[in-house]
This record gives structure tokens, C-alpha cells and sequence, in this order.
């Protein structure tokens, strides 16, 4: 017979979390080796096996439960009187909202997400908003104060954040440092003696940069300031862009970037100080972004369900031309879209479910460049009946209905990604002055481009499978087609040689499944002549084999390009070996 306590039960979760934090924290601090060493492809490696250590420890925890427990022991009763010594065992640790989070995933593991209350679960946190450490008595920042000159200032925090491989220039990093500080605040800023900088102590990693994270602070208001760095072969590290618009630093904080690699000890109080930097940001996007896109997904539930609370809107279909893979719905009031995995694809479609899901988690481990919407993926979600119109719950019961049923007043989703909503490309052109429309044409074209760099072809992109965000950004989210871009053999439409080729209605060549003729993008994309026209004159080597062939040469050699959250860097992004 199989006797375990809830307190062992509490202890065995939280040594598997403690063991997942262990080896969280281990390749995330090596984040610095890598960026001194310019190890760029252990950078990706290192973000993947990150993201993938979350549900690897589950598993464990789960196996672990089942083989010492046993299923039929752990009753709501049982697991309720684990949840109490829970809480005690993790009062005394700097991440327990983690650590909740942490045991809301094994109890939805074992018990599919059925019976979810506060007895057994963390729905809300036992600490409440504030977290660990709310009167901050352990100092995550550094701080300078004005009382020395700007000047001084500066030459303390280039030593304080010296790397081993030394500053490429240390006075010019200085002098920019110093410009960049002076513009970002008002004249009379350094006259008030309460004046000071605070920069969070750990640097934060990310691909080819590292990026120190600040504010200027004195009794007359707080401004932002990030020192973004990069690190280029045989010249040591050099300040590529200081940005202090609010705007700018929300950017480099985006849902369409790939998770920082930052040491965070406690994340309560970092997300606080990130919060003050750029308030229109939610806790559950900073969360994200620094790497606990888990609690990321428990702070979004929180507030969803507040916000449920809070309104009276109903559950639409999305605007937008329907997919023929995913049904969308979304509650206007709330800027997230819900996505479905349809029971039936359209017959252009030649993929299957497992195709659909193999994607989603591509898109979530692959470096999304700034274009492509992160995803959290969701599963037995319970939405109340009565917010539903009932066009969108009749189509989501047609078309999804393997996915969806209606159980008492409540809308049970099996499974479903949640994705910040955008305005699609092709209802954005449609409203928008001429000035914005070449903007966003400019901006669909870097777009393709860029993910094409990264190693990424979208397959479908339609102007609808691609979104226009709050800061004008176009933005990639079907990813159903996604692949390799190395995957892909990109070929010139070959010359008829016969009038019957030339006069087919049909093409006369073979085509394999991995055929894709660029000449055919421009009437396939742009069915309005103007817009195409508009888009040959900035982007009409996308148009061309060549092009796409030239890249996947270079990705080959093993060239890697280098991508920017910013647009103020000293140096144009460009291809490097890695």
C-alpha cells in the first residue's frame, strides 16, 4: 500500500521546481560567456532547451507522484491539505508566485484542469498582488546619484559593467552614455538633488545583445533609459544605441521578441521596477518577456477573469477574412484574439492537426525576430456561456466541435492559443491614409524579410495572415504553413518551349511540394494593381528566386543576421559567421 502525507506530496512539487529553477538559472547565467564569446548559435540552443525545461520538469514531478502516490490517493481532500503545506514550504523563497504557478501545472496534469479552485489550486496568489520583498529591502538596482557629475557617473558604471573582453572604445561608449542620458531628461533635471540613475543589476541577454535597464528618477518624475550593447568579433563591447522614448523601450520589451536571458532572483520586484518604466505594459507580458512565460500565462488568467468580471461585452468571431485551419474568436473589450484548431481544413490545406501544433511550438522556440506574435497554449479552458453571441459559439460548435461543448453555463475549450490581437494587414490598408499604407507595405516586405533571415519561410502571406500592432510594426501570426526556409526550393517559372506550353491554362512543368515560384507572388498577394506597384518599388526582389536563393546560401555558411529591437543603433544590422 502506498502511504505518502501531503506534505510530502507539497515537498516532492517543490523539489521538482526547485530542480527546474536550478537549471533555469544555470543557462541563464550563461548568457554572459556566451555573449563575451560571441557563441551565437549556443544563444538559440540555449533558448530552446530553456523554454522546453518547464515541461520536462511536469512530467517528472508527475511520474514521480504516480509511481510513490498513486492517482487513486490524491482526492481533492488530500490534494487541498497539499496545497496548506505548500504555502508553508514556500514563504521563505524570493520566486513563490513561481512557485505556485509551478503547482497549478501538476495539478492541472493529473487532474485535466477539472474541479480548479482556490482549495486546490492558486487561481489568485496567496501573497497577493505585492509578491516577495515588497518593501524592497534587498536592492535589485544599482544607483548613482548626481551629487557627482554626469561625467563621473558614467565612468562608475562602465567599470561596474565591464565585461572580460573590455569596451571596444570605453570614452566613446562614455560620451554617448553621457548624450544619451542628458537628452532623455529635462534641463533642470540634474539640478534636484534627489536626482539619481538605478539600473537593475543583471544585464540583460538576447541574441547578439545585451541590454542595461534603467531610470532616471528625481521628485519631479521617472524616465526610462536602456544602454543597448553589442558585441562584434575582435573589438570587445561597444554601447550600440541609448534609448530613453517610452515607446521605444516597450518595443524592445515586445510580445514579438524572444524571451530575455536575465537573472532574476526575485521577480516581483523586477517586474515592479519593469512596470515603471512602461506602465501600459500587464504583469503577465513582463513576466513573459523575462523568461516565466508560464506565470506569464497564470498573471494573463488573472486578469482575464477580472476583466470578465468587470465587463458585459459578448465572445465574436474576429473580424478578418476566416481561416481555413484556425477559427478566431475574440472579446472586444480585451486585446487578445482566441484560436482554434478547425475539425476539418480547407482542401488547399495539405496538414494535419499534429502539423498545426509541430508549428506553434516552432514559432515558440525559434527567435521570432519582432515578427512573429508569441503564443500561450491553453488547455480545457472554461468561458461562460452567457458572454457568447451566438453566431460565434455556433460556428465554434460546427467547426471545432471536437474542441468545443457546452457543459452547464459554461463553453469547455480542449484546447486553444491565445495571441495578442492585431489589425490584420489587409483591413489596416484599407482604412489608412497613403502616407501609412506605404509605411505598412514598407513594413509587410522587412517583415518577410526578416523572418526569411532568420531561417523562417511563412508559407501563406496573404496580407490577412499578417497584423499591424499599436506602435505600426506588421506582424506575422499564422503559422500553419511556417517552414525552414533551407526546406524550400525556390525556382524560376521555366520558359515554354511550345505554343501548346504557352497557351496552357494549366502548368505545363512539374511541381514538388516544396516548389515555390516567387514570380507568382505579386498577383497572388496584391489583387489591387496600385498596391502592387507600390510594394515592386520597395520590396520587388522578394519577387525573384534569386533573392530567396541568395539567403538560403548564406544560411548555410553558417551567416547569421543580426536584428534590432531598436532603429537608433550606430552600426546597420548586417550578416555575421557565427
Amino acid at each position: 500500500m502506498k502511504i505518502y502525507s501531503p506534505r510530502q506530496v507539497a515537498q516532492t512539487i517543490l523539489d521538482g521546481f526547485a530542480a527546474y529553477r536550478h537549471q533555469f538559472i544555470n543557462i541563464t547565467l550563461g548568457a554572459r560567456s556566451r555573449f563575451e564569446e560571441q557563441a551565437w548559435r549556443d544563444v538559440q540552443k540555449a533558448a530552446q532547451e530553456r523554454i522546453d525545461l518547464y515541461e520536462d520538469a511536469v512530467q517528472a514531478v508527475h511520474r514521480t507522484l504516480s509511481e510513490r502516490v498513486g492517482y487513486e490517493n490524491l482526492t481533492h481532500e488530500i490534494w487541498a491539505e497539499t496545497r496548506r503545506n505548500y504555502v508553508v514550504l514556500i514563504q521563505e523563497r524570493t520566486d513563490p508566485e513561481l512557485c505556485e504557478t509551478f503547482f497549478n501545472s501538476i495539478y492541472c496534469d493529473i487532474f485535466k484542469h477539472q474541479n480548479i479552485n482556490d482549495d486546490t489550486a492558486f487561481l489568485n496568489s496567496w501573497f497577493g498582488d505585492q509578491g516577495v520583498n515588497a518593501t524592497g529591502q534587498v536592492d535589485i538596482f544599482m544607483q548613482y546619484t548626481f551629487a557627482d557629475t554626469l561625467s563621473e557617473v558614467c565612468d562608475r558604471l562602465l567599470i561596474d559593467y565591464a565585461f572580460k573582453v573590455g569596451w571596444a572604445d570605453q570614452s566613446a561608449a562614455k560620451q554617448q552614455m553621457m548624450a544619451g542620458i542628458d537628452e532623455a531628461v529635462p534641463g533642470e533635471f540634474f539640478t534636484d538633488e534627489s536626482s539619481r540613475l538605478e539600473l537593475l543589476k543583471p544585464v540583460f541577454y538576447r541574441n547578439k545583445g545585451a541590454y542595461l535597464v534603467g531610470r532616471l528618477v528625481s521628485d519631479q518624475g521617472l524616465y526610462p533609459i536602456v544602454f543597448a550593447l553589442m558585441h562584434r568579433k575582435d573589438t570587445g563591447v561597444e554601447l550600440d544605441a541609448v534609448i530613453s522614448e517610452p515607446e521605444d523601450v516597450s518595443v524592445v520589451f515586445s510580445f514579438t521578441r524572444s524571451y530575455f536571458m536575465v537573472d532574476v532572483p526575485i521577480p516581483s520586484d523586477f517586474v515592479r521596477f519593469l512596470q515603471t518604466l512602461m506602465p501600459v505594459k500587464q504583469k503577465h507580458e513582463l513576466y513573459s518577456a523575462i523568461g516565466f512565460y508560464k506565470h506569464g500565462k497564470t498573471e494573463f488568467v488573472r486578469l482575464f477573469n477580472r476583466h470578465l468580471v468587470e465587463s458585459n461585452d459578448e465572445f465574436m468571431i474576429a473580424p478578418g477574412i476566416k481561416g481555413l485551419v484556425m477559427s478566431v474568436f475574440t472579446l472586444p473589450s480585451f486585446e487578445i484574439v482566441f484560436k482554434l484548431i478547425k475539425d476539418k481544413f480547407g482542401p488547399s490545406k495539405n496538414v494535419t492537426r499534429q502539423t498545426v501544433l509541430d508549428k506553434y511550438h516552432l514559432v515558440k522556440v525559434h527567435d521570432r525576430v519582432g515578427r512573429m506574435a508569441d503564443t500561450q497554449e491553453f488547455s480545457n479552458l472554461s468561458l461562460p456561456l452567457e458572454r457568447f453571441h451566438s453566431a460565434c459559439l455556433k460556428e465554434l460548435l460546427e467547426l471545432c466541435g471536437n474542441s468545443v461543448s457546452v457543459e452547464g453555463d459554461q463553453v469547455v475549450i480542449k484546447h486553444l492559443y491565445t495571441e495578442r490581437r492585431m489589425t490584420p494587414l489587409n483591413i489596416y490598408l484599407e482604412a489608412c491614409t497613403d502616407e501609412e499604407r506605404l509605411a505598412a507595405l514598407d513594413e509587410y516586405g522587412q517583415a518577410i524579410k526578416q523572418l526569411a533571415a532568420a531561417n523562417i519561410f511563412p508559407g501563406d502571406m496573404l496580407l490577412k495572415n499578417f497584423g499591424v500592432t499599436r506602435h505600426g510594426r506588421v506582424v506575422f501570426y499564422d503559422y500553419d504553413e511556417i517552414s525552414y526556409l533551407t526546406e524550400v526550393n525556390f525556382r524560376k517559372i521555366p520558359e515554354p518551349q511550345t505554343y501548346e506550353q504557352e497557351m496552357a491554362s494549366e502548368p505545363w512543368y512539374t511541381i514538388a511540394a516544396e516548389d515555390v515560384f516567387p514570380e507568382e507572388f505579386a498577383t497572388f498577394l496584391f489583387p489591387s494593381v496600385q498596391i502592387r506597384k507600390e510594394f515592386a518599388k520597395l520590396h520587388g526582389d522578394l519577387f525573384e528566386a534569386d533573392y530567396w536563393k541568395g539567403l538560403q546560401q548564406r544560411i548555410e555558411e553558417g551567416q547569421m543576421m543580426e536584428f534590432f529591437p531598436y532603429k537608433t543603433g550606430t552600426h546597420a544590422p548586417g550578416w555575421s559567421l557565427v
